[in-house]
Formats: C-alpha cells, sequence, structure tokens
C-alpha cells in the first residue's frame, strides 16, 4: 500500500513551482514599476538573483532525484550497470563534500561574520542555505539510487 502524502520528489517540485512563481512576480512588479511608474524597485534585482541560485541548485537536485541528469547509454547492461555504480558514488561524494559540507561551512561563515545583502538588508548566509539543502536532497536521491541500483541487478 502506497503511503498517502507528497513524496520527496513532489515536495521539492512544488517548492520550485512557488520559488519561480514568487520570481515571475517580482520580475512583474520591476517592470511595472520602471516602465509604468517611473520609479524602480529597488529590491527586485537582488531578489531575483537570490531566486535563481535558489532555482538552480535546487532544480539540480531535482533532476538528479528524477535521473534526468547527463547519462552514457552505450555501453552493455554489464558495464553499464557498473558505470552507473561509479557515477552514483561519484555523485555522493561531491555532494557531501563541496555542497553539504563546504556549503555548511560557508553558511556558518557568513552568519557569523553578519554579512547582509544590500538592498533587501537580509543575512546572506540564508541565500547560501541552497547549497547544503541541494547537497542534501543529491546526497539522498544518488544514495537512493545507487541502493536499488545494488539491489536489482536488471536496473541501470
Amino acid at each position: 500500500m502506497k503511503p498517502k502524502g507528497l513524496s520527496l520528489e513532489q515536495t521539492v517540485s512544488w517548492f520550485l513551482v512557488l520559488i519561480l512563481g514568487i520570481s515571475v512576480l517580482n520580475v512583474l512588479w520591476q517592470v511595472f514599476t520602471r516602465f509604468v511608474l517611473g520609479n524602480p524597485s529597488s529590491y527586485t534585482e537582488e531578489l531575483a538573483r537570490y531566486l535563481l541560485i535558489w532555482i538552480g541548485l535546487i532544480g539540480g537536485a531535482y533532476a538528479s532525484g528524477k535521473g534526468i541528469h547527463l547519462a552514457i547509454n552505450l555501453l552493455p547492461n554489464a558495464s553499464q550497470r557498473w558505470c552507473s555504480i561509479v557515477v552514483e558514488l561519484c555523485i555522493v561524494l561531491f555532494a557531501v563534500s563541496v555542497l553539504l559540507v563546504g556549503g555548511i561551512r560557508l553558511v556558518h561563515y557568513t552568519l557569523t561574520l553578519g554579512q547582509t545583502s544590500a538592498a533587501l538588508g537580509i543575512r546572506v548566509g540564508y541565500v547560501y542555505l541552497a547549497l547544503p539543502i541541494s547537497g542534501a536532497l543529491i546526497t539522498w536521491f544518488a544514495a537512493t539510487s545507487l541502493i536499488q541500483i545494488l539491489k536489482d541487478p536488471t536496473r541501470r
């Protein structure tokens, strides 16, 4: 029996839809204030940049979870299975070392230093939270995929 509620992939996809919707409204507000009111909003450019960072990083994690990233399909099945195992291990290694650990360190340093953004006045460490969150998601999706590959010899 299937559990009720949203899966992690569905939750991430809805989060991306929400961020993209906010981004569209933000850019529309910027255009409206610039060309209709003649007084451009001061925060919209910075907010658009930060939302794009979140969309890119969390979107990459989502693509990784859906398995829609680049793949090699030219190898025979046995070689392809081992190649998939190596690829998933490399993804986990990168996601943990660079995105998760490095991202946590970056967030910690920027929050400790109290760096704030110019227009929004928010702490930049909150923007950088996208790094460890995407690293955790990519690690989870890659580890889940790796377990499935190891359990099912026909899966690649």
